[in-house]
């Protein structure tokens, strides 16, 4: 308990420090936000644009597809929030050995990462997947009861430990390779597929999306459980915290093995 209450003081210092440094570039953040905002508009826009010529994809209609596109918005949206200094890992932290200032503190490497930086940009995509979740309730698409409604809570905190810790995962790779950016971002870029229903992939890339990089678990496969009664939640949202609890074992075991084979930059 003692550790819990220092770590959250911590965080507060942290984040204090960050929204000083965030007032001297105001028109940074609210480019960087409206720019997030726009790109989901036009992945929105996308989707109007398939269902002009196909009404209905793979059994899923378009207002399902919308409530699966702002599921997926929200854990993808805390975790960009929250944990978006891990993509600095894998760019540049260890190749030039500013990894070093981590090491030296009396405190857990991991959550210094975290805490060092908060993303603002992350709240248009906050913003569009809440205003879908609405439209979606509006239209009386979605299962409403106490159950549905504490796993949707359940649901959005797994998928956004999935999103974290393919992140640190593939950025853990930056301290044998030194940077491991490229192999991050082209990781991080299959979460797109994780919009739609996986069946409507091939079956290679469906496994991939599913079992090896599973962002399928943070929007479809969970989000069918809000829109059909027959489909269960320990099959859908159990299996998803499942998941998630395993990667973040597995990405969290190998940044930490990471950092004992860190070695600083040098001269």
């Amino acid at each position: 308990m003692k550790t819990l209450k220092r770590y959250a003081r911590l965080y507060k210092v942290f984040v204090a420090q960050f929204f000083k440094s965030l007032v001297q570039s105001k028109a940074d953040f609210l480019i960087g936000l409206m720019g997030f905002f726009f790109t989901q508009i036009t992945g929105i826009a996308f989707l109007y644009l398939v269902f002009e010529q196909i009404p209905v994809l793979a059994d899923w209609s378009l207002e399902q597809l919308i409530f699966i596109y702002g599921f997926a918005q929200i854990p993808r949206g805390i975790d960009h929030l929250f944990t978006d200094n891990i993509w600095l890992v894998a760019w540049r932290l260890v190749v030039n050995g500013k990894f070093d200032r981590y090491m030296l503190r009396p405190m857990n490497l991991f959550l210094q990462v975290i805490f060092e930086k908060l993303q603002p940009d992350a709240l248009g995509e906050l913003l569009v997947g809440t205003i879908l979740i609405v439209m979606s309730l509006n239209r009386g698409i979605l299962i409403v009861d106490a159950p549905h409604i504490l796993m949707f809570v359940v649901s959005v905190l797994a998928g956004t430990v999935i999103y974290t810790s393919i992140k640190l995962l593939f950025a853990s790779f930056a301290f044998w390779i030194k940077i491991s950016g490229p192999v991050l971002y082209t990781a991080y870029q299959l979460a797109d597929f994780a919009k739609y229903p996986s069946e409507i992939y091939a079956k290679g890339m469906r496994f991939i999306i599913t079992w090896i990089i599973p962002f399928a678990f943070v929007a479809y496969l969970p989000a069918s459980y809000f829109l059909k009664p027959e489909v269960g939640a320990f099959a859908t949202v159990g299996t998803e915290c499942l998941i998630a609890a395993v990667f973040f074992i597995i990405a969290y075991g190998v940044f930490t093995l990471g950092t004992r084979v860190y070695e600083s930059a040098g001269n």
